[in-house]
């Protein structure tokens, strides 16, 4: 069963999705999830904050996602796009979310909407952007790994 917090961040990857897309204001956009029956029930704070704050944040989210693609990050698949965006967005903003669970749950979303590979290079890109933003507590949790070891 998906909390409603992994809900917020599955609302939240269908929002931006469409707002690469179409551009669209994203008080339109807002309106139109919570308007929706078919919309999962989601932590309602956590999704304005994601998608607010993914949009806000989008230079340099892309600029940080950019140093570890394999390609330049305009090509990638909108739908990875969007997942590499949120999941950035939780490692560079949220220090609160531990990184495994950032890179899980945009994993996971990949898994749910990408292409067949999509969630090995999400976890890929994700993985060396936790590693250069999020290195104390990578760090940390290696040491505690050691002594508890």
């Amino acid at each position: 069963m998906s909390s409603l917090k992994s809900n917020a961040r599955q609302v939240a990857l269908q929002a931006l999705y469409q707002w690469q897309v179409t551009g669209q204001d994203l008080k339109e956009i807002y309106t139109q999830f919570e308007n929706d029956p078919k919309t999962p029930k989601y932590q309602k704070s956590y999704f304005e904050l994601l998608l607010t704050g993914v949009v806000k944040e989008s230079v340099d989210l892309d600029a940080a996602i950019s140093e570890f693609t394999d390609r330049d990050f305009e090509k990638v698949d909108p739908i990875e796009k969007a997942v590499l965006r949120l999941g950035a967005y939780e490692l560079l903003f949220k220090p609160e979310v531990p990184y495994r669970v950032a890179i899980n749950e945009a994993v996971n979303l990949s898994k749910s909407f990408g292409s067949e590979k999509s969630h090995a290079y999400v976890n890929s890109i994700l993985d060396k952007v936790a590693r250069k933003f999020r290195a104390v507590e990578i760090q940390a949790k290696a040491k505690g790994k050691k002594k508890a070891g």
